[in-house]
């Protein structure tokens, strides 16, 4: 498949690695800050977007302007659908525990590859549909200690719940990026999405009346480090990735990032997951090896 920027400097697949250990730190940062969940989304949003964009502006100009209305319609679109993922798993993590949240909201594949089949005509191969379902069950397996117990978590359910929605709408931004990216560079797209992601974080958090100001020093370089780990390393390359690989390949990799995200909650948060949560990032893992390989 020919794409906007079909030569791969590196591997898809090393990409892929790189987003995952990028992503897999979000879940730390957002709970290190303690402004609102909407903030914390707009900021990280916002900041990614003034990294981004005078790349876009300078090197990828001519691009920008010749966007068709349709694909901008469906960055739109895409924007919107990214918001509502990150308002929905960012609010998740203040009721229910790091590997509960971040695992859930990577249920993603289940929605993605109905999706792909109905919306995009894709068809998951066997082995691929084989990873998923294997990487599921080892989610399910890391869940059922904090379904169970609630691992102290404040409101458990209404997390959990918000984190399936997050996979729900990460499912559909998935989607939307998979089919404007076959025609679309990437810096241009992600520019769009990312600006509009923010326009729509922003009129949530100001009709909330959440305060945009105020915050000390720390704060603010929380909300950087969501945006250049996350943001630029994570959810960019993964974009970058979409251009050259099925979208269904792309979402079961990002089944690593609980895997990621609990062992770094275990050594900065003191949360110590359970022996079911350590066997199912193992589970996790080999869905991974299954549907990538």
């Amino acid at each position: 498949m020919s794409t906007p920027d079909s030569d791969a400097p590196i591997s898809p697949l090393a990409g892929l690695g790189i987003a995952v250990l990028a992503v897999s730190t979000s879940a730390i940062l957002v709970r290190w800050s303690a402004a609102p969940s909407l903030v914390k989304a707009f900021y990280r949003v916002l900041f990614t977007v003034a990294l981004l964009a005078p790349v876009a502006l300078v090197r990828h100009r001519d691009a920008l302007a010749t966007i068709s209305g349709r694909d901008l319609l469906a960055a739109g679109g895409a924007g919107v659908a990214l918001a509502a993922h990150f308002a929905s798993w960012f609010e998740s993590l203040n009721h229910t525990t790091v590997a509960a949240s971040v695992t859930l909201v990577q249920s993603q594949p289940l929605f993605v590859a109905v999706g792909a089949w109905a919306v995009l005509d894709e068809r998951v191969s066997r082995r691929t549909a084989i990873g998923i379902g294997v990487a599921l069950a080892g989610m399910v397996l890391m869940s059922v200690s904090d379904f169970l117990t609630a691992s102290g978590a404040p409101r458990p359910l209404l997390g959990n719940g918000l984190a399936v929605v997050g996979a729900v709408t990460a499912a559909a931004y998935v989607l939307t990026g998979r089919s404007v990216r076959s025609r679309v560079s990437l810096v241009p797209y992600v520019v769009v999405v990312y600006t509009v992601c923010a326009a729509a974080l922003l009129v949530v958090a100001v009709g909330r009346g959440d305060p945009l100001t105020g915050y000390p020093p720390r704060e603010w370089l929380l909300f950087l480090g969501m945006a250049v780990g996350p943001g630029v390393f994570g959810h960019t390359v993964i974009n970058w990735a979409l251009a050259h690989l099925e979208s269904s390949v792309v979402s079961v990799s990002l089944l690593g990032e609980p895997v990621g995200s609990t062992i770094l909650a275990l050594f900065l948060l003191g949360e110590i997951p359970t022996l079911p949560t350590v066997l199912g990032g193992a589970v996790v893992l080999g869905g991974i090896y299954v549907s990538a390989s």
